[in-house]
């Protein structure tokens, strides 16, 4: 089979993430050592006892995540098999460039912190909504978010069919809600976000993200990471750090990012790290591939079993 490792982004932290991993392998916890280091506080801490609201703020809730997906990573690595692609979810796919060998863990680290700090300032700067439209098509969404003159409203996450996320100013996304029930969709969930993440909005973070990542080593990646920004592969160090960069204001097109990886032959995805967002989501993706993920020591033994079977 054809193995995919897939990466969540930020909504999958959770207080105790990582903990019964690192406790049970050693190159999980090694990571999470390492972690605190590099940061000069202790953020596993923050992953094992919260509190909860602290843990979720962007600035520390992308690190967290990163880093506990990179445990699950490196506990699981000698049982996945080579992959053939990677992919992760918004900031996620920092995840998949360290898998990929493009980026040291160390600065990928550094910069997802910057890259929340950032983010959670824009926030705080010029608050934004989120809202969830399920049940209707992307071009419909999109026709909705062109017709918006309140302020900003754009389509932030291309999750799967029928589940498109929205971003923008609370006016703008206030008046896209309008428009896009009345273009047909089911629901509208507002979500509980402390900035308008993917559009516009997220502006101020764009230059300095672009600083620190022109100060850092990238190498080709040493298998095809599928940027979430183009849908398409990424084959060299500059242009993964162009699209790490262009992320931050553009939307995150997963389900044409799974569709390119199947369409290219992979039959296998793995998501590693916290929850199992992604591997739910690939119901709609992938519904033909084999999809396991790695989030706690417990989910190893059914990926040992699924790695088996293939």
């Amino acid at each position: 089979m054809t193995l995919a490792l897939i990466f969540p982004g930020q909504g999958s932290q959770y207080v105790g993430m990582g903990q019964a991993l690192a406790d049970a392998h050693p190159r999980a916890a090694e990571v999470l050592a390492r972690a605190n280091e590099v940061l000069g506080f202790d953020l596993a801490r923050l992953m094992r006892e919260g509190p909860e609201d602290e843990l979720t703020e962007t600035r520390n809730a992308q690190p967290a995540i990163f880093v506990h997906s990179v445990a699950a990573f490196e506990a699981a690595r000698d049982r996945l098999g080579p992959p053939a692609f990677g992919a992760g979810h918004s900031f996620g796919e920092f995840s998949a460039h360290v898998a990929a060998g493009t980026l040291a863990f160390d600065d990928a680290l550094a910069a997802v912190r910057l890259r929340g700090e950032l983010m959670f300032e824009a926030g705080r700067t010029r608050p934004g909504a989120m809202a969830a439209v399920l049940g209707v098509s992307d071009a419909a969404i999109e026709a909705a978010c062109a017709k918006v003159t309140a302020g900003i409203c754009q389509p932030a996450n291309f999750n799967s069919e029928g589940q498109v996320v929205i971003s923008g100013d609370v006016a703008g996304v206030e008046e896209g809600t309008r428009l896009v029930k009345e273009a047909g969709a089911k629901r509208v969930i507002p979500l509980k976000v402390s900035g308008a993440f993917h559009s516009a909005l997220m502006e101020p973070a764009v230059a300095p993200l672009r600083k620190r990542l022109e100060a850092m080593e990238f190498r080709a990646p040493r298998f095809q990471v599928v940027s979430n920004v183009t849908a398409r592969p990424v084959t060299t160090a500059e242009e993964a750090r162009e699209l790490l960069v262009r992320q931050v204001t553009s939307p995150v097109r997963w389900a044409e990012t799974v569709a390119t990886m199947v369409a290219a032959g992979a039959d296998r995805f793995v998501e590693l790290g916290p929850g199992k967002v992604l591997a739910t989501l690939n119901r709609r993706n992938a519904p033909n591939a084999a999809t396991s993920y790695v989030g706690e020591s417990a989910d190893l033994a059914a990926l040992a079993g699924a790695a088996g079977a293939a």
